[in-house]
Order: C-alpha cells, then sequence, then structure tokens
C-alpha cells in the first residue's frame, strides 16, 4: 500500500467523482478539485460562504456546494471554469440539496420542509414539489434515474409521490399504510420500493411502480422496531435491521422471511471466525541509534501499532447496556452493507459497538467478526469485489476479505483520526477522512 501526504479538509467532505477521474474536498468556504490518481490540483473554487455540503453530478461534470445557514447553493464546472451558478432560495430557507439523476437538475428542501424546489441548469425553469415529509430518508431515485418517489405528509396523514425524472410530471400517488412514515428505499432493479414505519411501529411496506401494496411485513408488535434497512445488490434480498439486534432477511419473490441473524454478546460457533485486534509493542533496531532520531523511528517509537489474532471460541465481546432513560438508545442493528457480489453482508450492532459481522449470504450463516479495539466508526464494501474496509477513529485501516484481514498503520506524524472513508469506483484506493484532513490510500495491483 502507498499513502499520499496529509491534505486539509473541513466537515469530512471529501468525494470521489462518480468517473473517477477527480477528487473534490473543502477547506472552509474554498472548493478544491484533484486530481484522482496524481492529487495534483486541477480546479481552486471560493464560495461565499463556509460550505456544508458538496455533491458531484452523474456525469462528474458539475459540483454543487450548498451553505445552509445562508439558503444558498452555488455549482460550479468542471469544464468552464468560469461559468459559475447561484441559487438563493432567499427566506424560504435550505435544509437539504441534493442533484437529480440526470446531473442537470438540482432539488432543493426549504425549511420546515414546506416543499421542494426543483431547479433546472438547462432551461432555468423551477417546479415545486409540495408536502414533503421530514424523515430519515424522505426522497429516493431509482438506479437508472427514470423515476423519484417522496414521502410526504398531509392532514396527518403519509402519503408516497412517485415522479418521472425527466419531465417532473406525478405517475402515482398514494397513502401508506403507516403511523410516521420513517424512510423509503428502491430496490435497485427499480421494481420495488421499500417503505418502514417509525421506531414506534414494526412495519416494513413493500409497493410496486403504480403504488399496489405487494406485502406488508411485521416482525412483532410492541418494542422498538425497525433501525436501519439495506437491498442487495441483485435486489433478492432486503436486510432489516432491528432495535432487538436482529437481522431479518425477506426474499423477493414471497417477501416473506427467510432466515434472522442475532447479535449475542458470545460466539460460541467453532465455524465462525474471530478476528480479534490486539496491540503490539513496536519493535525498534536499537543497534545504532541517531540523535535526533529519524522522523520513521520516532514514528515508530511513540505510535502503538496493532495486529489481528484468531481468537479460540467461546468469545465474550464487549457489550455496552444502553441507558433506558434517553431518546435514541445505542441498542441494534444500525450499520448495514451487501457486498457487490452479493455473497456478504456487513452489520454492526450498536450494542456491540467494536464489532463488525460478516455474514455469508449464500449459506446463511455468520462466516466472520471482527473485534477492534475502538467504536467502529464507518464501514464500506469495495465496489469491485468483495472486502471491507472499516475505520474506527484511530490511525489505522483495516480491511477484510475471504482470503484475511489486515490492519494498515497510517504513516506520518501527527494524530490522525479517520472517521469515514471512501471507495474509488474501480477499487484500487481509497480516501480516508479524519475531521482536519485527508489522505488517499493506493492498493498495490497485486492486492487489488
Amino acid at each position: 500500500m502507498n499513502f499520499s501526504e496529509l491534505f486539509k479538509l473541513s466537515g469530512l467532505m471529501g468525494r470521489f467523482s462518480p468517473d473517477g477521474k477527480c477528487l473534490a474536498s473543502c477547506v472552509q468556504h474554498r472548493l478544491v478539485v484533484r486530481d484522482a490518481s496524481s492529487l495534483q490540483l486541477r480546479q481552486l473554487y471560493t464560495c461565499l460562504d463556509q460550505i456544508q455540503y458538496i455533491e458531484w453530478s452523474s456525469d462528474s461534470l458539475f459540483i454543487l456546494c450548498a451553505m445552509y445557514k445562508r439558503g444558498v447553493v452555488q455549482v460550479w464546472s468542471l469544464e468552464q471554469p468560469d461559468w459559475h451558478c447561484k441559487i438563493d432560495e432567499g427566506s424560504a430557507g435550505l435544509v437539504a440539496s441534493c442533484w437529480s439523476p440526470d446531473g442537470r437538475h438540482i432539488l432543493n428542501t426549504t425549511e420546515f420542509h414546506l416543499r421542494i424546489t426543483v431547479w433546472s441548469l438547462c432551461t432555468k425553469s423551477v417546479s415545486y414539489i409540495k408536502y414533503p415529509k421530514a424523515c430519515q430518508q424522505g426522497v429516493a431515485f431509482t438506479k437508472d434515474g427514470r423515476y423519484m418517489a417522496v414521502a410526504e405528509r398531509r392532514d396527518c396523514k403519509d402519503f408516497i409521490s412517485i415522479f418521472v425524472c425527466n419531465n417532473w410530471q406525478l405517475l402515482r400517488h398514494f397513502d401508506t399504510e403507516t403511523q410516521d412514515l420513517c424512510g423509503i428505499e428502491w430496490a435497485p432493479n427499480g421494481c420495488v420500493l421499500a417503505a418502514w414505519d417509525t421506531c414506534l411501529e414494526y412495519k416494513v411496506l413493500l409497493y410496486s411502480l403504480d403504488g399496489r401494496l405487494l406485502s406488508s411485513y411485521r416482525a412483532y408488535e410492541w418494542p422498538l422496531g425497525v433501525k436501519s434497512i439495506a437491498w442487495s445488490p441483485s435486489s433478492q434480498f432486503l436486510a432489516i435491521g432491528s432495535f432487538d439486534e436482529k437481522v431479518r432477511i425477506l426474499n423477493h419473490v414471497t417477501w416473506k422471511k427467510i432466515t434472522e441473524f442475532d447479535h449475542p454478546a458470545t460466539i460460541t460457533s467453532k465455524k465462525t471466525i474471530v478476528y480479534k485486534e490486539v496491540e503490539k509493542s513496536p519493535t525498534v533496531e536499537t543497534e545504532r541509534p541517531s540523535f535526533p532520531p529519524t522522523r520513521a523511528l520516532a514514528s515508530s517509537l511513540f505510535s502503538t501499532q496493532s495486529k489481528y489474532d484468531i481468537s479460540q471460541v467461546p468469545v465474550s465481546l464487549q457489550y455496552v447496556k444502553p441507558v433506558a432513560d434517553r431518546a435514541n438508545p445505542k441498542v441494534g442493528v444500525g450499520m448495514l452493507a451487501f457486498s457487490a457480489d452479493n455473497c456478504f453482508l456487513a452489520t454492526k450492532n450498536d450494542n456491540i459497538p467494536n464489532a463488525v459481522w460478516i455474514w455469508d449470504m449464500r449459506k446463511l450463516k455468520l462466516s466472520v467478526v471482527l473485534e477492534q479495539l475502538c467504536t467502529i466508526q464507518c464501514f464500506q464494501w469495495d465496489p469491485c469485489q468483495p472486502r471491507l474496509a472499516v475505520c474506527t477513529g484511530s490511525s489505522r485501516v483495516y480491511l477484510w476479505s475471504p482470503a484475511g484481514c489486515v490492519v494498515v498503520q497510517v504513516p506520518g506524524e501527527g494524530d490522525f483520526q479517520i472517521m469515514s472513508l471512501s471507495w474509488h469506483s474501480s477499487g484500487d484506493s481509497l480516501v480516508l477522512l479524519s475531521k482536519d484532513s485527508f489522505c488517499v490510500c493506493y492498493l498495490e495491483r497485486e492486492e487489488v
């Protein structure tokens, strides 16, 4: 592995472009665009205020910068650096902004979710969508970019509207059997829309493109319900993470549960491999010490290193008892992600914050548990092969594949705490983000 130098960053905003050619990052009110392979500076743009959100257009030709405090969005062109666009929502304010799939329309959600405004960069026309719901995930596009679903709230009832993206015409509008709709998510094939209710009511509803209710799933009644959901890339499985520390897998034929995955505090199965991260004292050659010490020697002297050991079952994982009298208790399955080949599912149970669970979807069994020293901040699958990258707020990145597991220390001075990471579309590099800096990790071809 090779690592770039550290670059300044604000707000964990570092994004590879969809075509993989560029890397955009923010430093306060400046947008910096670099070449993804050489990290040479390509463009530098100055915005009106501190940037709070950035997003690439689908064709990688434009970048959107949202400044929510000002109610302003600025758009920059990579092909024509002199061209620029400013969208001011004025007194209506701004709480969210995103691209449409065609990369030529911008959807802005105003304060108090009064409306969504659709701005066209080509015709300068404006469309309005009323009554969008303030919820966890209220807007969803199909993967092919043809349709958009919007969660709405009117007269104290939940609705979903489906729009055609090329002309923003309403295709279907229907009410949902929910008390307080929490989110919507299209299957990757664009045929089924999943909608789930508030955590106080366990209910997952599956709708067809024409608004027909295909199925309704409910695992239990009174305790807290759905916490997270994820579709498999093939659209064959819907994984539902719940507050009862279980993941339930629905199949795409009958929409019934085919299995459920539990997350116990003690691993007893001998068929499960448990990789435990352990700290090791650094080994330093002390035959001819130099003074002052070299940079490499100094960093190895003062940085603790770690490695993975394979634990013998039974293994007791670190379990955190949730505080029952506080809102949003840290309990249940809060993170879910399928590998690109549909073969594996990675999960995190918030009660056991230091562990990543990797399930084999071909055998429907727990395959691997990674037990880390620190709390899991983020994990993401390689877009090209079954390989998982994990970060824990330390200066190390962790990679798992069916071949094994590795800990990689990011070289350099200072305390580089990786809070988030993102794969390049080719799967041969990663951008590692801390609160005030980022670097790029390049994987060797043999590793790829």
